[in-house]
């Protein structure tokens, strides 16, 4: 006695409903990557080349009301902005913080700035630069 085959003759009635789906899902994959990868390097490039000014703290002076920072400020000529400096007392507390503008055609700014505080700093910090 012999067996009936299930299976159908290959070739002769085109691709099955399994081989049509793994394809669809293939494709579907592959563009839900490449819509990915170019939305990452969407935001990247806006991270990296958004960043255009940045700053340090080269030194700083303590008084009782006031803490004077030497800033060094690097950013694109023409570009103009603002760092955000803050003082601490010595038991962490923040005693102290103020925006500080730069602006002009120069790609290195070293300036002195006082930040005015309500009690003895022990620090002088730099926050962050930002461009406007």
């Amino acid at each position: 006695m012999s067996t009936a085959s299930t299976r159908l003759p290959e070739g002769r009635y085109g691709r099955s409903s399994d081989e049509r789906a793994n394809r669809t899902l293939m494709v579907v994959g592959a563009v839900l990557g490449a819509g990915l990868i170019a939305l990452v390097g969407y935001f990247a490039y806006h991270y990296i080349g958004g960043n255009r000014i940045s700053g340090q703290v080269i030194s700083f002076d303590l008084a009782d009301d006031a803490v004077k920072v030497r800033l060094q400020v690097e950013k694109d000529a023409g570009t103009s902005g603002y760092c955000t400096v803050r003082s601490q007392a010595a038991d962490g507390a923040e005693v102290g913080r103020a925006d500080f503008r730069f602006e002009g055609d120069a790609t290195t700014v070293t300036q002195v700035v006082t930040l005015r505080t309500t009690a003895p700093g022990s620090t002088a910090e730099l926050l962050g630069c930002h461009a406007d």
